[in-house]
């Protein structure tokens, strides 16, 4: 399953699934419970495939964020918890992307970015093929 059809729903904790639209908004079920839920277009929703990370130089998209966090993690869930303290989320996301824009990356994105990635890991979604033609995931160290 691609990040196309993962949402983010303002208000709602976790993650969802898009099944079916309908004529005054969608269907989707909770990666959490699987409870099935309809959304109206009035609400807050986030396509995760289209969610990007602030850098100092670009934004990268969030898949290759995901990507780069299951590599440094070798596939497994990440090491840290997002509950864990802000500096300890920010020394872990800075592990990933040393380049992020601290000014513009809060301590609450970089939660919600492992949550949903320990969310997507416990779901089999492992795999983050890319959408477009132009990967910015090449390695610069």
């Amino acid at each position: 399953m691609s990040l196309d059809k993962i949402l983010s729903i303002g208000g709602r904790p976790g993650l969802f699934q898009l099944k079916t639209q309908t004529r005054t908004g969608f269907v989707a079920v909770s990666l959490l419970d699987g409870k099935r839920i309809t959304v109206g277009f009035r609400n807050n929703v986030s396509v995760l495939s289209e969610i990007a990370v602030y850098t100092l130089s670009e934004e990268i998209p969030l898949r290759v964020v995901f990507q780069k966090i299951k590599e440094k993690e070798n596939g497994k869930k990440t090491s840290i918890g997002h509950k864990a303290e802000k500096i300890e989320l920010e020394e872990y996301f800075f592990e990933i992307l040393p380049d992020y824009d601290e000014d513009r990356v809060y301590a609450s994105d970089i939660k919600k970015i492992i949550q949903w990635y320990n969310i997507l890991h416990d779901h089999g979604i492992t795999e983050f093929p890319e959408s477009g033609e132009d990967d910015p995931s090449t390695e610069e160290e």
